[in-house]
This record gives C-alpha cells, structure tokens and sequence, in this order.
C-alpha cells in the first residue's frame, strides 16, 4: 500500500508491505514520478483529491496500480504528529487501507471538459453580475439610479449614454459605454456557452436520461454527469443525496436525535441548480393532478416554498441516483 502526496512539483511517497510494516519513505521531483512508480510491484495507491490527482490517477492507472482518490477532510483524522509531507503520504498511506473509507470517483477526460465548461460558464456569470452592480453603484454616485436585475442595465443604460441632459460628463460616457460593451461580451461569452452545454447533453445519453426529470434542464444533467460519472461509489438514494448536502444536519447524543437544516455539504453549484430547478416546478405548478403535483402542492401547504423546494430537490437527488445506477429512463409517477 502506497500513499502519495501530490504537489506542484514533489511528491512525498510513504509505502507499507503487506503486514503493515514502512517499507518506503521518497521523495521525488515531477520528471521522476511516473518513471518511479513503473518499476515498482502493482500496489493500492491512496491520494487526496486535489487539483491535479485526476489526471496523475488515471496515468498511474495505466502503470497497471490501483488507484484511490480521498476528500481531504476524510484523511485529516489519520495524520500524526505535525504537519509536513511525510506525515500527510504517511496518513494517507493509513487512510486508504481502512475498509470503511469512502472514495473519491475518478474523472475521465470528458468528465473534466464538461466540468470545465461549467466552472468557466459560471465564472463568467460572477463577472456579469459583478459589472452589473459595479456600474449601478457609478450611476447612483450621479444621483442616476438603475432598477435591479440584468434586464434593467440593457434597458437603462442606453437611455442614459443618449440623454444629454442628466448631466454625466463625456469622459464618464465614454467609460460606461466601454462597461456596456464589456457587458455585452460577457452576455454572448455565456450564451456561446450555454448552447454548448445544451449540445453536450442531446449528445450524451446519461444527460439525455436525466433531463427527462421535471426540475433538471440541461445544465444540470451535465453537470451531475460531470462530477459523479455513474455514481456507483454511492450504495443508495439517500448517500448521494446526502454528498450533495440535501439532507438534515445531525447534531444528536445520549441517544437524542437532533435534526438541524440541511448539511449544504459538497458541490454548491449542483445543490444549487438542484434546488433552482425544484423552485421552477413549483412555480409552474398549476392545477396538474398527477402523483408527484399532489404530493408537492401539499407540501407547500404544510411547509411552505422553500422547504417544499428542497424536498423536491432531495427527491429529484435520489432519483438521479437510481437512472445513473441501474441505466433506466425516467416514468412520471
């Protein structure tokens, strides 16, 4: 068993033999890490998942090891001592022999570029926003006061740089001309984007199989399928929704059980389209009487929107669950 901690350019390599005795303690440069692991024994492999550690797993991989990727806060408790690097591949090294550890699933190649497309599609959205709020502050430091809302700066703002008596001076409409030429750029930077998410998930047929889930469009299915693959690494519903940080928070003892908010644990962006989307059913409700309507219109009695939105969202989570598993097509209930 070997643990290895990943860095920029060295890696700290802790190995034990089969009785759980050390038997190795390296340190090697990046030019010298592959070539290292090549001439050794198959091993179990352990590594946190950090930037990087998909890539090294999958090229370690064809070294014929095996491989397992761990969240570091899972790890943490198996370091001794102080912190260095040493001690990290050494808890490592423990962490990924222990039979109750939970892993990390490893990213393919596709996996990563969808992922990538999201991460830069929301970047771009913070931007957007960003300069949307950044020129409604310039604008009110003029006694000009621009509504809320992106639709309201690609109203106003044109009217503003044509009224020629709300007293801005031409050097600051040649500024803000230049933030709306930057605004507008960002706008077609995400639409370009959003209509490749959209050809990625016609293509994929995973994605196509969850889209058909009321609440998940195609910016979802892709990024579930992104970061969870198959989700096979899950053995129910309800741990995969629980990954996601849809369930109750626990803070139980002496036998009583205490049930807080929910967790909001792992990927906020999927939680965060999870949740919008369920917003949307609700909105669209209407007077549909099938199973799923009924059940969440009462809901919305009882508890109210938001905590009828986040119910459907675990739902909707343990749904995705069982078409990734077992490869079934959606049926409304």
């Amino acid at each position: 068993v070997l643990g290895i901690d990943l860095g920029k350019n060295i890696y700290h390599l802790f190995g034990v033999n089969e009785q759980g005795r050390p038997v190795l303690r390296k340190k090697l440069k990046r030019k010298e890490f592959l070539n290292y692991l090549a001439n050794l024994p198959p091993c179990l492999i352990g590594m946190e998942a950090c930037g990087g550690s998909n890539h090294w797993a999958r090229e370690i991989a064809k070294l014929g090891h095996e491989v397992k990727l761990m969240a570091p806060q899972l790890v943490k408790p198996y370091v001794k001592g102080n912190k260095n690097d040493f001690n990290d591949a050494e808890g490592i090294c423990e962490a990924v022999s222990r039979p109750s550890m939970r892993f990390v699933e490893i990213k393919t190649i596709e996996q990563q570029d969808i992922q990538a497309l999201h991460r830069i599609r929301q970047s771009l959205v913070k931007s957007r926003t960003a300069l949307s709020n950044q020129i409604r502050g310039l604008l009110a430091e003029y006694g000009i006061v621009v509504g809320k809302g992106l639709s309201q700066v690609r109203k106003r703002i044109p009217e503003i740089l044509e009224d020629g008596e709300n007293g801005l001076t031409a050097q600051f409409r040649r500024w803000l001309r230049q933030q709306l030429e930057a605004f507008y750029g960002l706008d077609a930077q995400i639409k370009e984007h959003t209509k490749e998410i959209e050809v990625i998930c016609r293509e994929n047929e995973t994605s196509r199989r969850l889209k058909a889930i009321p609440g998940l469009g195609a910016q979802g299915a892709t990024a579930i399928v992104a970061a969870y693959g198959n989700a096979s690494h899950y053995s129910s519903g309800r741990q995969f929704a629980a990954s996601i940080g849809l369930v109750p928070r626990q803070n139980s003892t002496g036998g009583k059980s205490v049930l807080l908010g929910i967790s909001k644990r792992g990927d906020k962006y999927i939680r965060t389209l999870l949740i919008h989307g369920a917003r949307a059913v609700i909105t669209h409700l209407g007077d549909k009487q099938d199973k799923r309507s009924r059940w969440l219109r009462a809901l919305v009695g009882r508890r109210g929107v938001n905590r009828a939105a986040v119910a459907l969202a675990n739902k909707n989570a343990r749904t995705i669950w069982a078409l990734l598993t077992r490869g079934d097509h959606y049926q409304m209930a």
